[in-house]
């Protein structure tokens, strides 16, 4: 019996990714700073940071070492294989890819690009989220992608303008296709809003034909220490929509509520699971803050509580599968 569970976004392979340059994993060395990792196969290894490291170390409480962007930079494909294989060991089914951050010259994140989707796709065989805020380079990771390999998904269509393109794309490139709440004049204001404008977007897909499960709906999530209502807008907005349409998927940036709080990995818990019982099937984190195993699991127990798993048969199957690997 085959028991539907959660697909995982990793978010993790983005260069706009940091970390504190006050971290234990940083290490001066005789030729400059490091930042210590351990590899796959659990060798200790090193990522050079030198070239980006402050000169006055009175700057690193404030230092943000963007490392993704510096292991793509040096084409360090040892980093970026650490990186896209603890993500997919902690439980993410899908890796978003976005280079958007390496360079403000469009050409060059192209380039990038092109570069970065076959690396991935030698590392691991999941479908890669190829995420731009640029349609060009979203494109330029379509025509270097292995379709023999993975299903490409595309993130993301929405209303604003020069957007609506990827719907066509994705129909040409059989992709999955992300699409999220943004108004053709800025983020929505409530969940009225957000369900209005995915509800434009979905009648666009109709159009295409694309077909319900290939569609990931993303109602956006945002910052709750900027509005304290934004998290019910975005529930509320994911309620109405599972309502609507039972058959798709629907997602968010979930660990952007947490943005600027403290102890982030308990806020983020604590929305995940009331993202879980709106009707998120799908759920875009960093796995290694907060490992998926735990949420799946409470997706299918919650499911035979709440009387949407009749006789417990999923609940039985999947855990029955689970004592057996």
């Amino acid at each position: 019996m085959s028991v539907k569970t959660l697909e995982v976004i990793g978010e993790n392979f983005n260069t706009s990714r940091r970390i504190k340059g006050t971290s234990p994993r940083v290490e001066k060395t005789a030729d400059g700073a490091a930042l210590n990792y351990v590899d796959h196969h659990g060798k200790a290894c090193q990522l050079d940071i030198t070239d980006i490291y402050p000169d006055d170390e009175a700057e690193l409480p404030k230092f943000q070492i963007p490392h993704v962007a510096q292991a793509v930079r040096q084409k360090n494909v040892d980093y970026i294989e650490w990186i896209i294989r603890a993500q997919i060991d902690a439980g993410a089914t899908i890796i978003d890819i976005c280079v958007d951050e390496i360079s403000v010259d469009p050409d060059k994140r192209n380039v990038w690009m092109k570069w970065i989707v076959p690396v991935a796709q030698e590392i691991a065989g999941v479908t890669l989220a190829i995420d731009s805020s640029d349609p060009a380079t979203i494109l330029a990771g379509l025509e270097v992608y292995d379709m023999t390999k993975s299903r490409p998904a595309i993130n993301s269509v929405n209303l604003e303008e020069g957007r609506h393109e990827f719907i066509g794309l994705a129909k040409d490139h059989n992709a999955l296709l992300f699409a999220n709440a943004s108004g053709r004049d800025g983020m929505p204001q409530d969940d009225k809003e957000r369900v209005e404008n995915m509800l434009e977007i979905m009648g666009m897909m109709d159009d295409a034909s694309i077909p319900m499960t290939d569609r990931y709906l993303d109602p956006l999530a945002f910052p709750i220490g900027a509005g304290t209502e934004y998290g019910n807008h975005y529930l509320d907005a994911v309620r109405e929509l599972r309502q609507r349409f039972p058959d798709v998927h629907i997602f968010g940036g979930h660990s952007n509520i947490s943005f600027g709080l403290p102890s982030r990995k308990a806020a983020n818990n604590a929305f995940l699971i009331l993202a879980i019982l709106a009707g998120c099937d799908t759920l875009m984190i960093d796995p290694i803050m907060n490992p998926a195993a735990a949420y799946e699991e409470f997706l299918i127990a919650s499911d035979t509580i709440l009387n949407k798993d009749e006789f417990a048969m999923n609940y039985m199957a999947y855990f029955r599968a689970k004592k057996k690997r």
